[in-house]
């Protein structure tokens, strides 16, 4: 880690902050861009409005690390991006409203954002966060975390890197190489960044040069770009008046839960780079609220949930400059690029398979995140080791049932949508077997990873 050259209070000259802050923005760039890249082909979206939801996506994230950074939130160097883990649950209520198209499905997640967003404000601001999270243990994380990153292999192999296998390899390749084959720092951090831009560019040769047709799956298509506005503003609401639904609500529910969980630790994470005391429990309880109000606010907005991003704290423990006023700065310049309507559309260019290829790398990070939390756990345990396994067998198993079984669970009415949007959704299954389980089930704090394993 670097030392620290700028602490959280300090603000550098402005020259430096634009620049530090550019880095953010840099680092999150391709996670962000990837999730509405996801949601806009499954609520089948032309490319002008994948552009248009990508530009939306960079006005709630911009808002939402402002909120963050301000007194109503953590005040800690957290930029906050587009959240891999309401990819499950947003697929679901696409697949709910979708035949209503996109704009009723953007209305529905909407409306799920604000509702969800609002509850989880209200955890963080009543300082609820510290009662709940004794009951969630990495017994329960671990599980919940792994069904989010591998429930998502169809979407990335079968919805977008088998079109076209070679580009889709050659992205995994690269951010394998720039990843972990080099050891400058910088091509680390922009690993994906650079992977997409690379295979983009030559995609792009390939395009004009005709060896990629027009019905080629890694075809690149520029006339959406060139009739794209240069300046734009988004607004509140861009897809129509947000609309409420328990069954919506209910399957997003599991999003907000790992986020929850996700966002505590970054919170010790984030601290700790900057050189500060672990946070306070109001610090906490502000962060989640916060959090809360930019999901809401991605409702509002016509993007998506957001929460706090890993990879921008790593950031900060490589370059030193933990300001706040510099990741204030990236948010500004998030804010910026919404505007800039060209912007979105050239992102919403990016060939299927680019995109298979990274959600292949990113998808099993996730996974592997989930199996790195148990280890805060003793899975010497038989009691855990059951937990565990049973938890995301459910996770994997019970989701496609329950998906085939739509007409029986809505004969019940509203009970019976929520249960089937919950029941459809792999986190879901995973988190609530788990939670279940590490709660009724004795077991030692040790045992559970309530406190560190002692040493022997």
């Amino acid at each position: 880690m670097s030392k620290l050259i700028y602490g959280v209070d300090d603000k550098p000259r402005f020259p430096i902050m634009v620049l530090a802050g550019a880095q953010h923005v840099l680092t999150l760039f391709g996670a962000t861009t990837l999730v509405p890249l996801i949601f806009g082909p499954a609520m089948s979206m032309t490319p002008t409005q994948i552009g248009f939801f990508i530009s939306c996506v960079y006005m709630s994230m911009g808002l939402a690390t402002l909120i963050q950074t301000s007194t109503m939130g953590s005040r800690l160097p957290i930029v906050q991006g587009s959240s891999f883990s309401f990819i499950p649950p947003i697929m679901t209520i696409i697949g709910v409203y979708g035949a209503q198209g996109a704009n009723v499905c953007l209305q529905y997640i909407g409306g799920a954002l604000i509702l969800g967003g609002v509850l989880m404000a209200l955890i963080g601001y009543t300082g609820l966060v510290g009662k709940v999270r004794r009951f969630i243990t990495p017994v329960t994380v671990g599980p919940t975390i792994m069904a989010i990153g591998f429930s998502l292999a169809p979407v990335a192999i079968g919805g977008n890197a088998a079109n076209y296998w070679p580009v889709s390899i050659a992205v995994v390749v690269l951010i394998f190489l720039f990843s972990l084959g080099m050891k400058n720092r910088y091509i680390n951090i922009f690993s994906i960044l650079s992977s997409v831009v690379i295979v983009y560019l030559l995609c792009l040769v390939l395009s004009f040069s005709g060896v990629f047709t027009p019905d080629h799956p890694a075809y690149i298509d520029l006339s959406s770009v060139i009739a794209a506005k240069w300046f734009q503003f988004t607004g509140i609401a861009p897809w129509g008046a947000p609309k409420f639904s328990l069954v919506a609500f209910g399957a997003i529910v599991a999003g907000f839960f790992a986020v929850f969980i996700e966002s505590i630790g970054d919170y010790y994470n984030v601290s700790h780079a900057c050189g500060l005391n672990d946070p306070s429990e109001e610090t906490i309880n502000k962060g989640i609220g916060a959090e809360g109000l930019g999901c809401a606010i991605g409702g509002l907005c016509g993007g998506v949930a957001c929460t706090s991003y890993t990879e921008n704290i790593g950031l900060i423990g490589l370059t030193g400059v933990g300001s706040r006023w510099v990741v204030r700065t990236g948010a500004v310049l998030l804010i910026v690029m919404s505007c800039i309507g060209k912007l979105g559309a050239l992102v919403a260019t990016i060939p299927t398979p680019i995109i298979g290829g990274c959600y292949i790398a990113l998808f099993g990070i996730i996974g592997a995140l989930g199996i790195q939390a148990l280890s805060r756990a003793d899975m010497n345990s038989q009691r855990n080791v059951m937990i565990v396994g049973f938890s995301f067998l459910m996770a994997l198993g019970l989701p496609g049932w329950v998906e085939g079984q739509q007409e029986m669970f809505f004969s019940l009415g509203i009970f019976g949508q929520v249960l089937w949007a919950i029941g459809k959704t792999a986190m879901a299954v995973a988190g609530i077997c788990a939670g279940v389980l590490d709660n009724v089930i004795p077991g030692t704090d040790e045992e559970r990873g309530i406190r560190e394993k002692k040493s022997h």
